[in-house]
């Protein structure tokens, strides 16, 4: 994982949108440590720029799913923008950005002896604000013009699992997001390619 060739992609990508505020937002998620910050602490990408080779991921999923989608659906090309598809899958999740602490953790080896091992806890103390909504909110404050799909992408791009079970109200805002905004199902189904084809590891097949 070559950390500085991301960055470099990533915000070439971000500055090809053409969007008001995205030099703020470049700023803002340097301040977060948005670019050094794991995807994970147990899982996908638990490593230091992690997160920022996550995002990317997910971004080349989602245009390839909506290069592929629009063959399918030309009208698609009409209700989604390239830019959007852009910004929502690299800002999905900005709310990670300052939730992990460098810990040491009790872990067993290959041998099933028990031995410390460098990784990361979470803590939410710093804006706890839940997840998707985390992320537009950070966002809107850093000064990013985004639009309805956008935002609404982001918000529920972790699917059923951003959703509060005991809501109706949860339930129907995202059965309607994804309805009304082709965008949404995009970056959801992006997120979840990139975290469970792109970026699986072999040390998770074994423990399988």
């Amino acid at each position: 994982m070559d950390s500085v060739k991301n960055k470099e992609e990533f915000i070439e990508l971000l500055r090809s949108t053409g969007r008001e505020g995205v030099d703020d937002v470049i700023e803002g998620l340097e301040e977060m440590g948005f670019f050094t910050a794991p995807a994970s602490s147990n899982h996908h990408l638990n490593t230091e720029g992690g997160l920022l080779q996550h995002s990317l991921n997910t971004c080349h999923a989602a245009l390839m799913i909506w290069e592929g989608m629009k063959t399918l659906e030309p009208g698609l090309e009409r209700e989604v923008r390239r830019d959007s598809v852009i910004i929502a899958s690299l800002l999905h999740d900005v709310c990670k950005s300052d939730i992990y602490r460098r810990s040491v953790k009790r872990r067993k080896n290959a041998l099933g002896i028990w031995e410390d091992s460098e990784g990361y806890k979470v803590s939410y103390k710093n804006f706890p604000m839940g997840h998707g909504e985390k992320s537009v909110i950070l966002l809107l404050c850093n000064g990013l013009e985004m639009t309805d799909d956008e935002m609404l992408a982001i918000r529920w791009h972790m699917g059923a699992w951003g959703i509060n079970m005991n809501s109706l109200e949860d339930e129907r805002c995202y059965d309607t997001s994804r309805k009304l905004y082709p965008l949404v199902p995009i970056i959801q189904s992006a997120d979840s390619l990139a975290a469970a084809i792109m970026e699986r590891s072999g040390e998770e097949l074994d423990e399988l």
